[in-house]
């Protein structure tokens, strides 16, 4: 029955109306999901089946769910950053306490972000489902895969993107890339979390390759794959990103528990010395390309000297890497294309 009719059955006779819309839902969980027990399954997969139940057509549930979880995680993550960085206490762990966005630049930022969010992502995140059952991923079935499988599959996107990431952001940095696409990334020499996704939409296009092809790859050779497995995988990529450009380095943070974490403390550097650190999660592809040399000289420094001369000597070296990292760009910028791949090459810090 036609919403319209519905709507004229509600009125006059509600009594049918009631009993048409139950026979409605229930036609739906039948099409859906048939000879599905709902007994045993949890709370949430109740929830996820619901809500597909109630959506009626599976394609547009999965584009809404999706856009929502992403505005939803972004800037959930990224709003909580904004209050800290207002926040006197915490800037003894901030990580270059003396660059402080302007609210010119915070308004630019935003608008810029969410420009490419709604002309750019949302297109292809309304698209995703007919993507997913393409490659014959699971969508608004139910049950989910366990906990374990979830785990490893998670595991193996995180590797699969932090490889791709790797290379691509090398990529982004050769002249012509840089100059055209990657250079408005970096107008914040000193990041910002809601800065993550500050970008050209040809780079949020090609460096959000390396977050979904895992799970499309990981379905050519696997048939176990659930949706909800990859909005638990995009919501921790998203965290990770937003938590990378934060500027702030705290004792708790996760780069302490993992020594192969990048964090903040790394991204951080990328941004100021714009030839070094291309990860994203990971340092192994920076450690074993020799591209963090910058990097670790800068930490050995700080690390052997006087406590008393830390604080200036940190101020000092990171000043010499900016102003390196400032060169190189410029070289970039005017379509240099050596100096986003190979300036890493010289990683002494006089």
């Amino acid at each position: 029955m036609s919403a319209l009719a519905l709507d004229f059955v509600s009125k006059y006779a509600p009594g049918i109306a009631e009993h048409l819309t139950i026979q409605n839902a229930t036609e739906a969980q039948n099409s859906l999901y048939p000879g599905v027990d709902f007994d045993n399954l949890s709370w949430l997969e109740k929830s996820w089946a619901q809500y597909y139940i109630s959506m009626g057509n599976p394609i547009i549930a999965t584009g809404l769910l999706s856009f929502a979880l992403h505005e939803l995680v972004y800037f959930g993550r990224a709003i909580p950053w904004l209050i800290i960085d207002a926040m006197p206490y915490f800037q003894k762990w901030k990580i270059q306490p003396n660059k402080h966005v302007s609210r010119a630049q915070m308004w630019k930022c935003t608008k810029v972000v969410l420009l490419t969010h709604f002309t750019c992502e949302a297109p292809l995140i309304l698209a995703f489902h007919p993507i997913c059952t393409y490659f014959g991923m699971q969508t608004f079935e139910v049950p989910f895969s366990s906990w374990a499988l979830m785990a490893a599959q998670i595991a193996f996107f995180f590797v699969f993107e932090d490889t791709f990431h790797y290379w691509a952001h090398r990529g982004l940095h050769y002249g012509p890339f840089y100059k055209h696409i990657h250079k408005l990334h970096h107008e914040f020499s000193a990041p910002i979390g809601l800065a993550a996704e500050y970008a050209h939409p040809l780079e949020v296009l090609i460096l959000a390759q390396g977050t979904i092809t895992g799970p499309f790859l990981y379905c050519l050779f696997r048939q176990d794959l659930h949706i909800f497995t990859v909005y638990v995988w995009i919501t921790l990529r998203l965290w990770q990103a937003v938590d990378a450009h934060s500027g702030y380095d705290f004792p708790w943070s996760l780069r302490t528990f993992i020594p192969f974490w990048a964090g903040a403390d790394h991204h951080d550097f990328h941004h100021a010395s714009f030839t070094s650190c291309f990860s994203t999660s990971f340092r192994w592809w920076d450690y074993s390309l020799g591209t963090d040399v910058k990097y670790h000289a800068y930490k050995d420094r700080i690390a052997h000297a006087k406590k008393s001369e830390r604080a200036a000597l940190e101020k000092r070296l990171f000043e010499e890497v900016e102003r390196e990292g400032i060169k190189a760009e410029r070289i970039a910028g005017m379509g240099g294309g050596k100096a986003g791949l190979e300036g890493h090459s010289k990683g002494k810090i006089e």
